[in-house]
């Protein structure tokens, strides 16, 4: 009897769970989907504004800083205001970013409202996972969980379609516009549905990490980007320098704070530090080329956006289907193994997109494209479960944020660099004579080359990895940071 009460009242907090989970899955598909739809639009921007790729890719490096810098937020902004509200704010300021972007009529302005549209984004998904974890029944917290998998599978595969369609039948600015009517009912539905959660004494926020984090970042990305082109010019040595300097002090700070904004500590750990450095290696490879294919398809090959948007699908899609068995043999053999074989494959799929022509078959590229979104898929999981549990017990619950807000500086210092080095060697070819689409094209192949020694750095790095000592605690809080660390870093 007992048993069939509790079944029923699980039940019925499943049912009561649906109108959250459709407000979090709205929310966190809107925010999925803009990290990839500009990729495809890139072109069409650097026409439209009369730009250049190096401007304009700071529409993209402008939106993953604004994430980053955000992120860390989320777990004191919760506490001391509560999830419903901060949540419903940010799907707000998202969807009033995304409406001035499409109003863009300048290089400026479009990376300004990019990062609104970021600093609104970064939150929606620690919050949204955050709010269904507390919400769901304990025994069936995993298939619970599992369910906000679906926007960050779909999300990938359609944004890039999506986005190629809207370009190609309307204009650019409905790749941002279309998130108005979105955002609408993601706000309208967490209204109505979303409970009031309450408030938290929370320690004082650590404002110094919060003015130096960014400044750090996003002139490291900044150098970075204008050291595509030279190490030596002002413009690089400026941004590295103050980067620099601003990233010792956002370190020294952080170290001494007792609430810190991001956990450095963790990096003690030497099981960690590796695991993250493989995570980082890793992603400014596959996230530098994911902006990069885009662009050979529509400049040296000549394609329009929709079916540029096309060709990507089997990446992801092959991402998605082999994510599931990268999994279930981690629990198996572990993540080295995992680990050195996804990121081999990944080399050796850019090492062959390097090769590229503009008369290579699209068959060709979309195979190796295939193969390296299986590579992906085997090794994104592995790595990122094994960095989780490698961090010291008393710090798991600290490990999310700082893993997040990494991957997306992670994310704009690949955009950033592998953009202007490949703008810097079209330069380099189309002074050595030929046609300038065979410039282009060897350009373009020197820098899937770059992307291809990054890749195999990491899987000569993952020889190292060994068993973590560390495992996460067994508390609710350190399983939900699992389920949570795990997912964001899909």
């Amino acid at each position: 009897m007992n048993a069939k009460n509790q079944t029923q009242g699980n039940e019925f907090s499943l049912k009561k769970l649906i109108g959250p989970l459709m407000a979090v899955i709205l929310g966190m598909m809107m925010v999925i989907l803009d990290s990839t739809v500009v990729n495809v639009a890139l072109p069409r921007l650097v026409e439209d504004f009369n730009s250049s790729v190096t401007t304009m890719q700071w529409a993209i490096t402008g939106y993953t800083l604004a994430l980053s810098a955000v992120i860390p937020l989320a777990g004191w902004m919760t506490d001391r205001f509560g999830a419903k509200r901060i949540f419903l704010l940010t799907i707000i300021m998202f969807t009033l970013g995304s409406a001035l972007c499409s109003l863009a009529a300048s290089p400026a302005q479009l990376i300004l409202y990019r990062i609104i549209q970021g600093i609104g984004g970064g939150m929606v998904a620690p919050i949204g996972m955050a709010i269904v974890f507390r919400l769901a029944p304990r025994d069936k917290i995993g298939s619970i969980m599992g369910m906000l998998g679906i926007p960050m599978l779909l999300a990938p595969a359609l944004g890039p379609v999506l986005s190629g369609w809207l370009v190609e039948y309307a204009t650019w600015h409905w790749i941002f516009l279309i998130n108005v009517p979105l955002g609408a009912i993601a706000i309208l539905v967490g209204m109505r549905y979303l409970p009031a959660f309450e408030t938290k004494s929370v320690p004082s926020l650590d404002i110094l990490g919060i003015l130096l984090a960014p400044v750090a970042f996003s002139m490291l990305a900044y150098g970075v980007s204008e050291g595509g082109r030279s190490w030596t010019s002002t413009s690089t040595l400026t941004g590295l320098s103050i980067g620099g300097v601003a990233l010792i002090l956002f370190i020294i700070v952080e170290l001494n704070q007792k609430q810190p904004l991001l956990e450095l500590r963790v990096f003690r750990s030497s099981d960690f530090t590796r695991g993250i450095v493989i995570a980082w290696l890793m992603q400014i490879a596959l996230f530098g080329v994911m902006v990069l294919i885009p662009l050979f398809y529509q400049t040296v090959k000549g394609y329009g956006p929709l079916k540029t948007g096309l060709v990507m699908l089997p990446q992801a899609l092959a991402s998605g289907l082999v994510m599931p068995i990268g999994g279930r043999l981690f629990d198996k053999i572990g993540a080295r193994p995992l680990a050195v074989t996804g990121l081999s494959i990944i080399t050796l799929c850019m090492f062959m997109l390097s090769r590229m022509t503009p008369d290579t078959s699209l068959f060709y590229i979309m195979g190796f494209l295939g193969l390296m979104g299986a590579g992906m898929g085997l090794t994104m999981m592995p790595v990122n479960t094994h960095v989780l549990q490698s961090a010291p017990k008393h710090l798991v619950s600290r490990v999310t944020p700082l893993t997040t807000a990494a991957q997306q500086v992670m994310v704009s210092f690949a955009v950033a660099g592998l953009t202007g080095y490949l703008t810097s060697q079209i330069t380099v070819h189309a002074k050595s004579g030929g046609s300038p689409l065979a410039a282009a094209a060897n350009a373009y192949g020197d820098t899937f080359l770059v992307a291809a020694g990054i890749a195999a750095l990491g899987a000569l790095l993952a020889l190292i990895l060994r068993k973590p000592k560390a495992i996460p605690g067994d508390s609710e809080e350190g399983a939900g940071q699992a389920q949570a660390s795990m997912m964001a870093g899909h």
